[in-house]
């Protein structure tokens, strides 16, 4: 499982490590713990940080990896549907 969260400030490992603390019983991650951060990325603005988050959280564990490695080819292969809908026209 990949948690996406976003972070203010300049050292995203002090998110992370708020996390591993465990001080909210409630927190999403307490019970996912320890968690290790893998990628992040700066934001001038903090909109488009947090629109790049809600955008990550809705993909899927394939197309996190691939942003994970840098493989941004990968991402429209990835977005592709995996189970096409059926056609509607007739011919």
């Amino acid at each position: 499982m990949y948690y996406v969260g976003s972070h203010r400030g300049d050292d995203p490992s002090t998110r992370a490590a708020e996390h591993n603390q465990g001080a909210d019983p409630k927190a999403f991650t307490y019970k996912r713990r320890p968690v290790v951060l893998v990628w992040s990325e700066y934001f001038d603005q903090i909109v488009d940080a947090i629109a790049w988050e809600r955008r990550l959280k809705g993909w899927s564990r394939a197309k996190k990896e691939a942003v994970i490695r840098g493989d941004w080819d990968a991402l429209p292969d990835l977005s592709r549907s995996r189970n096409p809908r059926p056609s509607t026209s007739s011919g």
